[in-house]
């Protein structure tokens, strides 16, 4: 027995209105407000005045100003018209004073040694000595301007200049030292020396005898080995007996080459010219 089933098609559901889920899908978010998608500008979105301030020009000074509008319009800086300066000036510290009254303190002094300067050019030139040209008002102006515009390309030419941090990067290198601490190795030269010393001391204290003494290096090697024995460190001129003779010496010295050839005793010394020390040779368990 079999079952029909209908295959109309039905009319589309409407989307649930679903919290949190924009109903636009194919539209970008301008942005996100705590994690949620922002699909148009709030009506309500207050924006200060101060916010959108862009100035297009930044100055340090009132020198800087002067000397912006002096370039800007090639006007010879020995021969300023003041008139034109002092009004553009003027024009620029009226529109600071609306935004930034302590900033404009500063320049309103400027402005007023301009007008004051401006007033001293319409005046008639004081008298002076025959030969000599009349003070121009505007020369301690013009010398200000001429010091501050070496200072001012001295200081841009600096700038150009690579600096640690900001064009370049200092190399840094961290090397993990050994807690061991690793003696240099003993010079052939440096032991040679110490075996001369050792020779012109026993020199001193020689005396003229005829013996025969069968010496054995196995003998010494074993009385150097004995000596070291209980010692971190015993200095190499110690281990001579220089009362015993030069023979005694000789196969004192031998014996430990041949110890330090089997590496059984180590050389070492702190630094170049420094005392040579013996010791026994590190074992490993």
């Amino acid at each position: 027995m079999s079952a029909s089933v209908d295959t109309t098609t039905l009319p589309d559901a409407p989307v649930p209105d679903v919290p949190g889920i924009p109903q636009v899908i194919d539209q970008v978010a301008l942005a996100r407000l705590y994690g949620e998608p922002l699909f148009a500008m709030p009506t309500d979105l207050y924006i200060p005045p101060d916010a959108l301030e862009v100035f297009l020009e930044a100055f340090e000074g009132p020198l800087d100003l002067l000397l912006y509008l002096i370039r800007k319009q090639n006007f010879n800086i020995l021969d300023i018209p003041m008139a034109a300066v002092t009004r553009q000036y003027l024009v620029y510290v009226d529109e600071i004073r609306t935004r930034n009254l302590e900033l404009a303190a500063e320049y309103l002094l400027m402005a007023a040694m301009l007008i004051e300067i401006k007033s001293r050019m319409l005046l008639p030139p004081k008298k002076v000595a025959e030969g000599q040209e009349p003070e121009d008002p505007r020369a301690e102006l013009v010398r200000r301007l001429l010091e501050y515009e070496q200072m001012k390309l001295a200081a841009a030419r600096l700038n150009e200049m690579p600096q640690i941090g900001r064009d370049v990067l200092r190399a840094q290198v961290f090397i993990e030292q050994a807690l061991q601490p690793r003696f240099p190795d003993v010079n052939v030269v440096d032991l040679q020396e110490a075996w001369r010393d050792i020779v012109k001391r026993a020199k001193l204290v020689q005396h003229h005898k005829i013996t025969r003494e069968e010496l054995s290096v196995r003998e010494h090697m074993s009385i150097v080995l004995r000596r070291l024995q209980g010692h971190k460190f015993v200095e190499f001129e110690d281990l001579f007996d220089v009362s015993r003779g030069m023979s005694v010496l000789i196969v004192t010295f031998i014996a430990m080459l041949e110890l330090a050839k089997e590496s059984l005793i180590d050389l070492t010394q702190a630094e170049a010219y420094a005392p040579i020390y013996v010791r026994l040779a590190y074992q490993p368990a």
